[in-house]
């Protein structure tokens, strides 16, 4: 598994990348194999009951960074920079970023982008803060843009490749592509020499992402281009039951959950 941004690469096999939130679930990333752990902002959805990524603070990103970062060794950790927390002022957005890494431990940032992040891209990358481009649907413009596809005609798809190539000239170290025709995907991946990682993309990216909850089977609802490897929330809601039930019957916990120390039995 990578180690740093510059091993991050695709050799034999395509790259991983898992969104996670958690300590526990970065640990299992990691046994899994999984390359990178995105620290994505998707959590405002996936895990702190927002209905979108907006309401996602730097605050939040970093605590649960942290805790992603202490759980693995080996995984690349990766924090996306929430809404408004880059792109308003330079120096802001910089300040934002290296807190994800001096105080966090990330080893590098996600931006969701576009041509106002061109500039911050090299910036950040000058100042020794790795940057993830993120082209294609972006959901912190879930007000402007919806969840639809994007780069479905010639003059968004080539918007999308001149970004593409203009994000890897300043520096970015890899690029996720969301929700774009995978064709385009191909060529962008053809065309620029750092890593793609595609997210509904198509199979021609040179890795792939999924959000954890989706991938084991926690979702109530699948995106289009996401898959379900495992049935946890079924798992989940099993065990829950099995617990209520076994308290309410007083089969939990039974002799051997507790611990009886003689000398007490006279204390009233």
């Amino acid at each position: 598994m990578p180690t740093t941004v510059r091993e991050f690469r695709s050799g034999d096999a395509p790259l991983t990348m898992v969104t996670a939130y958690d300590a526990p679930t970065a640990a299992a990333c990691e046994t899994a194999g999984v390359d990178a752990v995105l620290v994505g902002d998707s959590m405002g959805n996936a895990a702190l009951g927002y209905d979108s990524t907006i309401p996602v603070t730097v605050a939040e990103v970093a605590s649960r960074t942290a805790a992603v970062a202490r759980a693995t060794d080996e995984t690349l950790v990766i924090a996306d920079m929430p809404f408004l927390s880059f792109g308003v002022s330079e120096a802001e957005s910089i300040e934002n970023a290296g807190r994800m890494m001096k105080e966090a431990n990330a080893h590098a940032v996600k931006l969701e982008s576009g041509p106002h992040t061109v500039e911050l891209t090299e910036r950040l990358a000058a100042v020794g803060i790795p940057v993830m481009a993120h082209l294609g649907l972006t959901p912190q413009k879930v007000n402007q843009l919806g969840y639809a596809r994007q780069g479905t005609s010639e003059e968004a798809a080539s918007e999308i490749a001149d970004l593409a190539t203009a994000h890897a000239d300043a520096g970015a170290f890899a690029l996720v592509l969301e929700h774009v025709p995978a064709n385009l995907a191909a060529q962008v991946t053809e065309a620029i020499d750092i890593p793609t990682i595609g997210i509904g993309a198509g199979p021609d990216c040179d890795g792939q992402v999924l959000v954890v909850n989706d991938v084991l089977g926690l979702s109530d609802r699948l995106p289009p281009f996401a898959e379900a490897f495992g049935d946890v929330k079924s798992e989940m809601d099993s065990a829950l039951s099995a617990y209520v039930e076994a308290v309410e019957t007083g089969a939990f916990p039974a002799e051997k959950h507790s611990h009886v120390e003689a000398d007490l039995d006279d204390l009233y």
